[in-house]
């Protein structure tokens, strides 16, 4: 073995507001002082390193001086307070309309996971793997996104089979928060080509018509100026995998790559100043 002195990059902020959270679930749940393994902040370091680093859980395990299974436990931990500290939608919308956004950008994204061989049937009655995606052409789960008009994430849905259309999951998860906000704070939504059809509020280029007419000149102008404004929204996504590396490829449990997502968010607002 060979001993090796590293740096972590991310601010020490981060690592003692994440001790602080860790210590108040500690405290939540009644945990004894000094019965734990490792403090607060030695928890902390644990958890930043895997969604910086994308160590192995082994690894860490072994860094810190625990167990593999107490490594894994102390990750869930790790994920299940930061997610809890993600913002509702509701509250994202009415934060995006008080600081002024004109409009708020919808997209979807498709995680790469293992572990995703439940079955499942097609609308045309055929066995298909639930969690694999036809468009992105592997396993994973389907996430949606609220971004501000720069790209940067304000609000991210539970998770849902990589199978599912962006719409369908849309439509479960966040659609009627924004005709709400359409309506109730006169703040749009851009989306593309996909959310065709999502309703009032949810606005998407116009798709070329089927019998080879070509769409007039004002409509093409409308398509170009929509996808020149709702591309900055790819920023998002691309924003929590290239910060924190785990995002890239997960090894967890399907049903819980919603709240890994979710702390990966977390991370990102108080990175950016959106937590005090």
């Amino acid at each position: 073995m060979i001993a090796y002195r590293a740096m972590l990059d991310v601010p020490r902020e981060l690592a003692l507001y994440l001790s602080r959270l860790l210590h108040a679930e500690r405290r939540r749940r009644g945990t004894r002082k000094n019965s734990r393994a490792l403090t607060c902040f030695r928890h902390a370091v644990l958890g930043l390193r895997w969604f910086r680093q994308n160590t192995d859980v082994p690894a860490l395990a072994r860094d810190h001086g625990i167990s593999r299974a107490t490594g894994y436990r102390y990750l869930d931990e790790v994920v299940i307070v930061l997610a809890e500290q993600a913002p509702d939608l509701h509250e994202a919308l009415q934060r995006a309309k008080d600081e002024g956004t004109a409009y708020v950008i919808l997209d979807g994204k498709v995680f790469s996971a293992d572990r995703c061989s439940e079955k499942t049937l097609s609308v045309k009655g055929e066995p298909i793997d639930l969690w694999y995606s036809g468009k992105a052409r592997e396993h994973g789960g389907n996430i949606q996104a609220l971004c501000a008009p720069d790209g940067f994430p304000w609000w991210v849905s539970d998770v849902e089979p990589g199978s599912l259309h962006d719409l369908t999951v849309a439509r479960e998860h966040v659609l009627g928060a924004l005709y709400w906000a359409a309506s109730h704070l006169d703040l749009p939504t851009l989306a593309d080509g996909g959310y065709d059809g999502a309703g009032i509020g949810v606005h998407t280029p116009v798709k070329q018509p089927a019998d080879g007419q070509v769409l007039d000149v004002d409509t093409r102008t409308r398509n170009a100026l929509l996808r020149g404004l709702r591309c900055l929204g790819e920023r998002g996504f691309a924003l929590l995998t290239e910060r924190w590396r785990s995002l890239r490829h997960l090894t967890a449990n399907p049903s819980k790559i919603g709240d890994i997502i979710k702390a990966a968010l977390v991370l990102t607002h108080f990175e950016h100043g959106k937590i005090a």
